[in-house]
Order: structure tokens, then C-alpha cells, then sequence
């Protein structure tokens, strides 16, 4: 999981700076509206959409954007959304695997833009199958190492969630990773919750089962088409299977 964990940081930190420059609201919109029109525009019965507003609480969206997107999602109003969730497969260069994650109104709109984010940054799309087998669907919780009540440390956090079913909680820099079956994710975000421990997201992941190392030229070029597949608003999450250093990553620009 090492490898995973250093890329999971390095997206986690990504997130943080996308969503300060708004880059990040509309893609926690589109994740609210979905989850209302899936389960019900009713937070405390949908668990997803629980999640998906406290992330965008968590990111600053503001209130009045939240409250539009569950009642579009849950079907209110002439603006109502239907949203359509495609996964495409493909490699970055070192022969890193990538999964796309898209949500998205228009089929052909997507894949053109996932296809051109490949083409133009060194990536190649692959079949559907040739790369997904190496990743897990995951439940992933990220929980700030500096609470309310001051700083938390890595046993304080696993003794309140290993009951629950989590699997692993990685220390990454200033923030607790906890990794559990795709299945806990409520279970174990309601543990942190009835301990009092406060988290930045709770998602449903993947996480690779093997990865790749790369050198700072390749880190640069991975992280470059990452950028570029999520500058598309129908791109949601990238997913990738890259190994690399603290000392790589700190070179990568």
C-alpha cells in the first residue's frame, strides 16, 4: 500500500488546492445531484448523499449550491438532472494504469475529451477489463490529524474505527487515511462520528492491488495528463497505480 498511500497524499493535497481555485464545486455538485436522484433527496435516509454534502461543506460550496443540486437531483424543479457514470481505462506513461472515472450528460462529449486529455499528454486508452483488474473498490476516509478538540494520533483513530471494519489507517502527513471494504464506508465514517473524530471525505475509491515506480520525468508526465483528464467537467476522478518517492514527488512540477 505504499505506493498508494503517496499518491493518495499527493491527490489528497491536489483536491485542497483544486477546490480553493472553485476548480472542485461543480464536480461536488454533480456528485450531490446524482446521489439524490439515486437515493432520494433525503440525507439522513441517503447515505451517499450524506457524504457527498459534507465533503462539499467541508470544500466551502456554498449552501444555497448544495441545496439547488438535491432538489435537482431529486427530480424538483424544471432543471432536474440525469447523469450518466462511465469508467474508462487506459496508461499514463511508464506504463501506469489509469482508471477514469466520468459523470456526464453526454456519452460522446466524454469519451472525446477523455480521448484527447490521452492523445495530446502521452497517454493510450486500453479496452474496458485490461486495466481495471488491477485495482479494489475501497471505502476511503480522510481524517485530519488536527481536530476540534486538538491533535489526534494514529491509535486514537484506529481504535475507534477497527470495530467497524476498517482495514488500515495510513499516516499521510497531517491527515489519517482509513481504508475499509466499500461496504463499511458508513459504518466506519459513523464510528469516527460517535468518537467525535471529525473527516475531510468519505468515498468510495479504487485502490490498485499493484503499482509502478516511476522517476521524476515520468512523475511529471503522470501528473500532467492527470491534470489534463480533470480539467474536463464530466471527468470526476482519476485513479492511478504510480510508485514513486517523497523525493521524486517533491520534484515534480
Amino acid at each position: 500500500m505504499s505506493g498508494h498511500s503517496k499518491w493518495a497524499t499527493t491527490k489528497h493535497k491536489k483536491a485542497i488546492v483544486d477546490a480553493k481555485r472553485g476548480k472542485m464545486f461543480a464536480k461536488m455538485v454533480k456528485n450531490i445531484e446524482v446521489a439524490a436522484r439515486i437515493g432520494g433527496p433525503d440525507p439522513d435516509g441517503n447515505p451517499t448523499l450524506y457524504d457527498a454534502i459534507q465533503k462539499a461543506r467541508k470544500s466551502s460550496v456554498p449552501k444555497d449550491h448544495i441545496d439547488r443540486a438535491v432538489k435537482r437531483g431529486g427530480g424538483v424543479g424544471a432543471d432536474a438532472v440525469d447523469y450518466t457514470t462511465i469508467m474508462y481505462e487506459g496508461y499514463a506513461p511508464g506504463g501506469v494504469a489509469l482508471l477514469v472515472e466520468c459523470l456526464t450528460d453526454n456519452k460522446n462529449r466524454a469519451a472525446m475529451e477523455v480521448r484527447t486529455a490521452m492523445t495530446r499528454n502521452n497517454g493510450t486508452m486500453a479496452d474496458p477489463g485490461s486495466v481495471s483488474y488491477m485495482f479494489h473498490r475501497k471505502g476511503v476516509i480522510m481524517v485530519p490529524q488536527e481536530q476540534e478538540g486538538g491533535p489526534t494520533n494514529e491509535d486514537d483513530v484506529l481504535m475507534a474505527v477497527l470495530d467497524a471494519g476498517a482495514e488500515e489507517v495510513n499516516d499521510l502527513d497531517g491527515t489519517f487515511e482509513i481504508v475499509c471494504e466499500a461496504t463499511d464506508l458508513v459504518a466506519v465514517r459513523t464510528a469516527l462520528q460517535d468518537a467525535g473524530l471529525d473527516y475531510d471525505s468519505a468515498d468510495a475509491s479504487f485502490v490498485p492491488t499493484m503499482t509502478v515506480d516511476v522517476d521524476v520525468d515520468a512523475a511529471t508526465k503522470i501528473m500532467r495528463l492527470i491534470d489534463a483528464l480533470e480539467d474536463s467537467d464530466d471527468v470526476q476522478n482519476v485513479f492511478a497505480n504510480f510508485d514513486a518517492s517523497d523525493e521524486v514527488m517533491a520534484q515534480v512540477q
